[in-house]
């Protein structure tokens, strides 16, 4: 209490001395002052402490308003001179605004970056700048920031065009060269410098403060109190959980106060947990740290001295303030950076700007914050300054990064995150480069904090520590800092940058050999491998490098002398890694085919083999960018490319290759998954670029320097294929049989791999440099490919495609010229389709398909060449012309070796008897036989002069082999191939290849000869041509004449069948034929009186159409619904619903008291039931429950998971379609009324119901025993004797079976438990009541359904909802049968007491205040109650249109008292045809104005009037039609199943009711006009009138979800601009969007939860409560997802209805395309609303996905 009551003291105390103080004073004495500095910090330590920190729970509010009166405004004075608000004022217009936007982006802002004018993707603009921008209408892309950045508008470095918006464009006349310090005086210039320096000294004094007890010289405070604070800081490894657990201990506070510790403590990197004197505090710290130190170290916790903490509260304000003063002025802005980079008394790095960087990782979380946004606004935004910061930031680069790794808190809140500001700016960059020599510094750095080497110098990441892989984490933001320094390329090369670069350049190749050969693996053999290897750190590593390695290419393409010496370098580099690699290696020769060539003894199966070769791979890019900038042709001379050793440079990359293979082949299974894995990437698209493509790159420069023969016999000595193909008889296949079978099948796939290899080192010619190729061909071509698997989307397509380092694939700009794209329906996405002339680029053995994607794309393409009626033959495509360098790699196609083993592997063929021989094998021999004959038909076409073509494969391939085996030439083996049985598959192949060889044969002919030149080769082509067409023509002939002969077979079986069985088919005939008579007799058509569905001349069902047939889904048996036989039910789904909702404020009912007899005209919350319309016997679905239930509760023991039903809530799946369900209904037959001519009028009728009533009253009352005062009454009451006929003794007989009655109770209680949201009570008397609101409900949400889309009344409902309506309808009817009769009849006579007035029954409702639709339905139900007792002739049949009449005139009533709207001038001339009903309604308005006086408004025009009737009612009227329709089963009339215009007149006679609906008033106006005044003698009717606001209006518009903005980033910077209601101003980290109503909401947080029912639920689960009885529709804006959620436990998430302009969605934000709402897509998820489907749709979903079914839902 004492303490509380000190702190109501202090303000008073301090008050006085506030009131008294004078800023100007205070500033006018500093004027004076000889030492300025002592006399600020003394009024600093005196006030500080008084304003800031003076008990435990903080005011910002009122420490803000003193600090700005007592600290700020002096200093502002001392600054302006003259009144503040003045002088900044005046400072502020003479000020040239800043072309630089420099906006700070807060987290979850969005962020839009141009695809095609962005120096780099770094470089961003935010909303406003963008939407003021050219790029709005480019490829942009859009993203949500991390928090941190700034807009970059007006940075003419970070846009290739239209680097300002309309905003920041510059003035023309600007000189912006001038000294922004001119406009000032010199004395205030001196004043600023003093005052800026003063401050900031002091806010880094006290932000880098370390003592916990005292304060820097001059700010000790005049007193010192005994008050300490216990401050927790945040760190990045205990868990939210961990922090809140402990501090309930520590601090004993509840679980809510806890979490908001935690939460600030994570947002803002520190809180006082508690305060007092300094026992107290300490004994906090030391329970933390015990509690905290078990697994990790404990979090860190201080005991602050108040007046500390006070200081540095102010030292953040004061950071703030300086920020806020230098947006006035650029001068002043440039002063603060002359204050802060200037040096201090220590020298080098001693600036305050040094110092604040070197102790970042000292600092807690929101000092940080505060000062980077000082630094952004400040240095980075002064282009001069900013180079000296950058000069600082480079020298002090080291330590800065090694302060970073040991730091615990993530990049976005440490000083190095300021890199990407810097480096990314070119000219900042390069100057960094060649004067800080910063590339270097950063790979230097790289390399001195990866220190686990092994022997050879080499990276070593087994066994790594947590400790070091969170380091190794750390460091890999230094490769993103040398990506920004690399990331655009120099125009212009000084002889210094070339220099620093080459310096660069040595260092990098240093990491690269540590790289070379890193992580190696051995071929396990005999046992599997017991440890699996680390090996994602090294290929993370890979990844993270890929793109520098390709920017490092880049630079060096762009200057000759650069790429010459690095070539040169990385040469050196090579030979060097080379050098220490030579174990176990013994020279050897190898002869084939009459070459012999001298290489090394190596099997990849048994010695070390590493897939990381860096240097090699930099070095056949390099050797291929010499070919491309042609830099071998012009200087081979400063080159040393005739001192390089080919077989040296192809070793390494061939192993490697030969490594896949063997993988391929099955060798290395024993080697685990690392393996595998590692293959995986090697080929992926994220490294293949840098890996894969370069291995084989490397391959073809070492071929092309060597003889085709040596090349190929080293590649088959490292495929180990060597002995196979080398021995003389290979051809009769060295003899096998006694081999092993794995050895034969890996050889197989060896040779089938090394055939694959030898045409992709032919074939791939489609780099630049390789082939004479542009870079979009080589695009080209991979998007061809992907797209011969099959269509894709572009998604699919940016994925299988390598980014460049700008995230771009360079797609958008040649996918037309090889796609057609085809937009999306309302579910999928737009895909690209090949365009068909494309196909023929087709290659069967692209380098860079999977295994899968071959067959698949061989499967596609040979499908569409059937369909086309082509060949299926995939021949080879034409390739481009290889470049000079490569020239000579085309002559392994016809060198010996290859030859030789051509020849082989056919003679294989012919004679298959063996093993040694695969189909792939025949088919890669056949593709590199087509290869050299299209190869030699270029070379042929191509050559225009006499010189004679080298190339001469046709000429080889026909010699025979040599004398003594007289082997068969390869064309022989063709032929003879060409007829085999068994290789129908490879046919239209070889067919292919003789054609091209006799073609072939002619050119070289024609061109030895010269005869004219086209004739022979035609010809001769043609005659095979026509050959193959005769051919194909026969073998169609032959499928013509099986087909028929079979369907001949057919037909007879057929016919055999019916004759033996003819009296079978006899009867089913005749029985079609009876039916289709019977039906004719019954159609509505032949009858002469129209349909009506309601009243005594209502169409009555024959016998034969009341019975019902139907199937039980569980066991099969037929069964007919009987009153008196077993129950058949359908499987349903009751659920509250505010769908229709017109007031979603209405704030829930208490269940316990609630009396929902009458359902107001707001339908705030209603009960619907829908079905899957599936039948089942009621004891069918009881065993199939219980069998449910009993396996829910054996799962439960097992383990705890959830399923997408929960059982204890009655929930089900339907057993054949596995809809959700929560009951089941009844199947009811037809009820048979009888009935006689002569019926009661309306008077009549009304009055025999009021004598029944008062005779039960009087019943009731004597059941009742009462005190005498009452007596008297019930004098009054007992002279009612009950009418002629009614019988109040009589208990009806109950019709139904026991099973069905347990049925109609189990639905009526399931129905009165979710409705109400109570436990279930089958004996209350408001179960019946729910079960008719529920009809009623059900009913008006479908026919609004139907309205909404434009349906008719009758035909267009799927069965199931017929179905569904039609058992709710019959039920209602039927389930007073099994509740207490007197409790139904008290219900009815409270319900008619609404209309006609009853003495007896208190406070009935007002007219106004009743939804008419479920008053008729639940009189017309509650009604039998009281009919069964009555046995006077009167028929249900009229009571049931006397009830519709009493409705109707009420409604047309409540109508025109609640929805005339304000008259519209339009006064349309009707024909004579309305005239009767405008001028009766104008009467009716008339009398009703009578009775209400000026309550209502004027109203002349009677078209007006009833123009608003009839639209009013018309809702109510189609669903009265739905109801009787079902209920009585009366078949709809023809003109009710179709949009039309007679729907009015259809209605009314189908209803019974005379079009002009005021009839019925007229014509029973003697009993209607009393109930008229009695109607609005009520008292609420005149409150209402007085506030039009509240009345519902009719017709009722159907709810829609919200309008969603049609770009998708109005919603995201709606989000961003959204603060969490809970924790003041704080971003929201998930703001989502309740589509229903538009709410944004803080979702899955701890701030924004809230107790429900007990249990602790996020802020969407409330939300649902509170607005959709429990179901939601959400929009996650920074996720573009929808979310469903239903209850607590149940939700998923669902496509959103945005999508980009390739058709696709983007969950996650992850791609950035803009985003558009797709109305039809949204118009669908409205759509499962509308029809209450979410909740199934949300069971659907976990049903297919068992991952949903863990979430928590209700914490989201």
């Amino acid at each position: 209490m004492a303490a509380a009551e000190t702190d109501r003291e202090v303000p008073s105390a301090l008050c006085s001395e506030f009131l008294n103080f004078s800023a100007k004073d205070t500033a006018a004495k500093w004027l004076q002052a000889i030492d300025l500095p002592k006399e600020v910090y003394q009024h600093l330590a005196r006030y500080v402490p008084k304003i800031y920190c003076l008990g435990p729970n903080l005011n910002p509010q009122s420490e803000d308003l003193l600090a700005q009166l007592l600290l700020q405004a002096p200093l502002e004075w001392y600054l302006c001179g003259e009144e503040p608000s003045l002088g900044l004022a005046k400072l502020e217009q003479s000020n040239q605004p800043s072309q630089l936007c420099g906006h700070v982006f807060k987290v979850g802002e969005p962020t839009y970056s141009c695809r095609e004018c962005a120096a780099d993707p770094t470089c961003v603009l935010c909303m406003q700048c963008f939407l003021g921008s050219v790029h709005k209408e480019h490829r942009y892309r859009m993203t949500t920031s991390g928090g941190g950045g700034f807009c970059d508008c007006g940075d003419t470095e970070a846009w290739k065009k239209g680097p300002y918006c309309q905003k920041h464009e510059p003035n023309i006349s600007d000189s912006s060269q001038e000294d922004p310090l001119a406009n000032l005086s010199a004395d205030m210039i001196a004043r600023t410098y003093n005052i800026f320096s003063i401050i900031l000294k002091y806010a880094v004094d006290m932000l880098t403060w370390d003592k916990e007890d005292e304060l820097p010289q001059g700010l000790e405070p005049p007193e010192r109190g005994d008050t300490y604070y216990c401050m927790l800081f945040n760190d990045e490894v205990h868990t939210y959980e961990q922090v809140i657990y402990t501090l309930q201990k520590a601090v004993n506070c509840t679980q809510k106060e806890a979490v908001s510790f935690a939460t600030t403590v994570d947002r803002d990197g520190r809180k006082s947990v508690r305060y007092g004197d300094f026992q107290f505090c300490e004994q906090a710290k030391s329970v933390i740290v015990r509690n905290t130190s078990r697994q990790t170290k404990p979090l860190r916790v201080q005991v602050m001295h108040s007046s500390v903490v006070a200081h540095q509260c102010f030292a953040l304000k004061a950071l703030n303030w300086l920020g806020q003063i230098i947006r006035y002025s650029d001068a002043l802005r440039r002063i603060l950076c002359q204050v802060g980079l200037q040096k201090g008394p220590e020298g080098e790095n001693s600036s305050l700007v040094d110092t604040l960087m070197l102790c970042d990782s000292k600092m807690w979380k929101g000092a940080r914050n505060i000062y980077h946004q000082l630094f952004m606004s400040s240095l980075l935004m002064d282009l001069k300054y900013k180079k000296q910061f950058a000069i600082q930031f480079a020298k002090n680069y080291e330590r800065l990064q090694s302060d970073y790794v040991k730091d615990d808190h993530d990049r976005e809140f440490s000083i190095t995150d300021l890199s990407v500001q810097i480096f990314t700016v070119p000219s900042l960059a390069r100057m960094l480069i060649t004067e800080e020599n910063l590339m270097t510094t950063i790979i230097r750095t790289f390399l001195d904090h990866l220190r686990h080497r092994d022997l050879q110098g080499r990276f070593q990441f087994e066994r790594y520590t947590a400790q070091q892989a969170f380091k190794f984490r750390r460091v890999q933001s230094l490769i993103g800092d040398l990506k920004y320094v690399l990331i655009s390329c120099p125009t212009e090369w000084t002889d210094k940058l070339r220099e620093k670069f080459l310096e660069g350049l040595d260092a990098f190749l240093e990491l690269l050999k540590c790289m070379q050969g890193m992580d190696p693996v051995v071929r396990q053999v005999g046992q599997h491998i017991e440890m699996e290897p680390e090996w994602e750190a090294a290929f993370t590593l890979q990844m993270k490098l890929t793109h520098i390695i390709s920017m490092m290419q880049e630079w060096c393409a762009s200057d000759e002398r650069v790429l010459i010496e690095a070539y040169k370098k990385c040469l050196t580099a090579l030979t060097h890694c080379h050098s220490g690699f030579t174990d176990g290696e013994q020279p050897i020769t190898l002869s084939m085919c009459g070459h012999s060539v001298d290489t090394i003894r190596y099997c990849v199966s048994q010695e070390k083999v590493s897939i990381h070769l860096p240097v090699s791979r930099l070095l056949a890019g390099l050797h291929v960018l010499l070919s491309k900038t042609e830099v071998a042709y012009r200087f081979p001379e400063q080159l040393p490319l005739s001192e390089l050793s080919p077989p040296m440079l192809i070793e390494h990359p061939l192993r490697c290759l030969v490594l896949c293979a063997q993988v391929h082949a099955g060798m290395w299974r024993r080697n685990g998954f690392s393996l595998v894995n590692q293959i995986y990437y090697y080929h992926n698209v994220k490294c293949r670029v840098e890996m894969f493509d370069k291995d084989l790159m490397m391959l073809q420069a070492g071929a092309s320097m060597m003889d085709p023969n040596h090349f190929l016999m080293i590649v088959l000595s490292r495929f180990e294929l060597f002995h196979i193909f080398s021995s003389a008889d290979c051809r009769k296949r060295y003899n096998r049989e006694n081999a092993n079978k794995d050895v034969v099948q890996q050889n197989s796939t060896l040779i089938e791999e090394m055939l694959h290899l030898i045409i992709m080192v032919v074939g791939e010619r489609f780099a630049p440099g390789i082939g004479q190729v542009e870079n979009c061909d080589e695009l080209k071509r991979e998007i061809v490919h992907q797209l011969c698997i099959r269509p894709m989307a572009h998604s699919e397509l940016v994925k299988a495609l390598p980014e460049n380092e700008n995230k771009e694939t360079g797609m958008e700009r040649v996918i037309d010229s090889v796609a057609l794209f085809k937009k999306p329906g309302v579910t999928g996405r737009g895909l690209y389709e090949l365009r068909p002339e494309c196909a023929k680029q087709f290659n069967l053995y692209f380098h860079h398909y999977s295994r899968a994607d071959q067959s698949k794309a061989e499967e596609a393409q040979r499908k569409l060449k059937r369909q086309n009626g082509e060949d299926s033959a995939l021949p080879p495509p034409v390739l481009p012309p290889f470049c000079q360098l490569f020239a000579s790699l085309v002559n392994i196609l016809q060198c010996d070796v290859l030859l030789g083993m051509l020849g082989a592997v056919l003679q294989w063929a012919v004679e298959p008897s063996g093993g040694h021989w695969s189909e792939s094998m025949l088919q890669r021999v056949l593709h590199l036989i087509g290869m050299a004959l299209l190869e030699e038909q270029q070379q042929l076409e191509s050559n225009s002069e006499d010189n004679e073509v080298t190339f001469n494969f046709t000429l080889k391939i026909s010699r025979p082999g040599e004398a003594p085996s007289n082997t068969p030439s390869i064309l022989a083996l063709l032929e003879t191939l060409q007829n085999a049985p068994h290789l129908e598959v490879h046919k239209d192949m070889i067919r292919w290849i003789l054609k091209m060889v006799v073609s072939i044969k002619t050119m070289r002919e024609r061109t030895a000869a010269a005869p004219s030149p086209e004739g022979a080769g035609h010809c001769q082509e043609q005659t095979v041509r026509d050959k193959d067409k005769a051919e194909r023509k026969r073998k169609a002939e032959m499928a013509r004449l099986r087909r028929e002969k079979i369907m001949a077979q057919m037909s007879e079986m057929q016919r055999h069948f019916i004759n033996e069985n003819k009296e079978l088919f006899q009867q089913s005939l005749e029985e079609l034929d009876a039916s289709t008579s019977a039906s004719q007799e019954h159609s509505p058509s032949s009858w002469d009186s129209a349909l009506v569905c309601v009243g005594p001349r209502r169409w009555r069902a024959g016998g034969s159409e009341r019975r019902q047939v139907v199937t039980c889904i569980l066991c099969q048996e037929e069964q007919e619904i009987r009153p008196d036989g077993r129950a058949m039910v359908l499987a349903a789904f009751v659920q509250r619903s505010t769908v229709m909702s017109k007031n979603r404020r209405r704030p829930p009912h208490n269940p316990e008291s609630y009396d929902p007899l009458f359902m107001h005209p707001d339908l705030s919350f209603g009960t619907h039931t829908g079905s899957c319309g599936h039948i089942m016997h009621s004891h069918c679905w009881q065993r199939y429950f219980e069998a449910v239930q009993a396996k829910e509760q054996r799962r439960q023991q097992r383990l705890r998971v959830h399923t997408s039903y929960d059982v204890e809530n009655g929930e089900f799946l339907c057993p054949l379609c596995e809809c959700l369900s929560n009951t089941v209904i009844p199947l009811l037959p037809l009820t048979k009324t009888s009935c006689s001519s002569e019926q009661p009028g309306l008077s009549l009728w009304l009055n025999t119901t009021s004598q029944q009533i008062k005779a039960l009253h009087s019943a009731q009352r004597k059941a009742k025993p009462t005190n005498a005062a009452a007596t008297s009454e019930i004098l009054t009451v007992e002279e009612y004797p009950p009418p002629e006929g009614f019988r109040l003794d009589h208990m009806p007989l109950n019709p139904y079976s026991s099973s069905i009655k347990e049925m109609l109770t189990t639905f009526g209680t399931a129905t009165y438990k979710v409705g109400l949201k109570v436990h279930p009570n089958e004996q209350d008397p408001r179960v019946p009541i729910m079960c008719w609101g529920s009809c009623a409900y059900t009913i008006q949400s479908i026919e609004r359904l139907l309205v909404d889309e434009e349906k008719p009344l009758f035909g267009s409902l799927p069965c199931r909802q017929d179905d569904c309506l039609r058992s709710l309808a019959r039920f209602g009817s039927a389930c007073w049968s099994v509740s207490s009769l007197s409790t139904v009849q008290s219900h009815f006579v409270r319900l008619l007491s609404a209309l006609v007035p009853d003495p007896q029954v208190e406070n009935s409702p007002c007219i106004v205040d009743v939804d008419m639709f479920h008053l008729l339905v639940s009189l017309v139900l509650s009604y039998p109650a009281l009919h069964c007792q009555d046995s006077s002739g009167l028929s249900v049949d009229a009571a049931q249109l006397h009830l519709l009449h009493l409705v109707t005139v009420a409604h047309v009533v409540q109508i025109l008292l609640s929805s005339v709207p304000v008259e519209l001038t339009m006064e349309q001339e009707s024909g004579e045809v309305e005239r009767e009903e405008e001028e009766s309604v104008g009467l009716l308005y008339n009398t009703l104005k009578t009775h209400l006086g000026s309550s209502l408004r004027e109203v002349s025009s009677g078209w007006h009037l009833w123009r608003c009737v009839k639209t009013g009612i018309l809702p109510f009227l189609r669903g009265a039609a739905l109801f009787f329709h079902h209920l009585n089963g009366v078949p709809a009339p023809p003109e009710l199943q179709a949009l039309g215009a007679g729907e009015w007149e259809a209605l009314c006679a189908y209803l019974c009711l005379p079009s002009n609906l005021l009839q019925l008033y007229y014509n029973h106006k003697e009993v209607l006009e009393p109930l008229l005044q009695w109607w609005c003698s009520h008292p609420v009717v005149h409150q209402c009138l007085q506030t039009p606001k509240t009345l519902i209006s009719y017709p009722r518009e159907s709810n829609r979800l919200i309008e969603l903005p049609e770009d998708y980033s109005a919603l995201i910077n709606q989000a961003s601009s959204f603060t969490c209601p809970k924790s003041g101003g704080d971003k929201s980290r998930a703001p989502t969007l309740c589509l229903v109503c538009g709410t944004m909401l803080c979702s899955q947080s701890y701030c924004c939860q809230t107790e429900l029912e007990g249990e602790d639920v996020g802020a969407c689960t409330a939300h649902t409560f509170a607005c959709g009885a429990g179901v939601g529709i959400f929009l996650r804006v920074r996720e573009s997802q929808v979310l469903f959620l239903a209850g607590k436990t149940k939700g998923c998430f669902y496509a959103p209805p945005y999508l980009d302009d390739y058709g696709e969605t983007d969950q996650g934000l992850r791609r950035g395309n803009p985003l558009h709402l797709c109305r039809e897509r949204y118009r669908k998820i409205q759509k499962l609303w509308r029809q209450h489907s979410i909740t199934e749709e949300i069971g659907h979903a976990q049903e297919a996905n068992q991952t949903l079914v863990g979430i928590d839902w209700q914490h989201l």
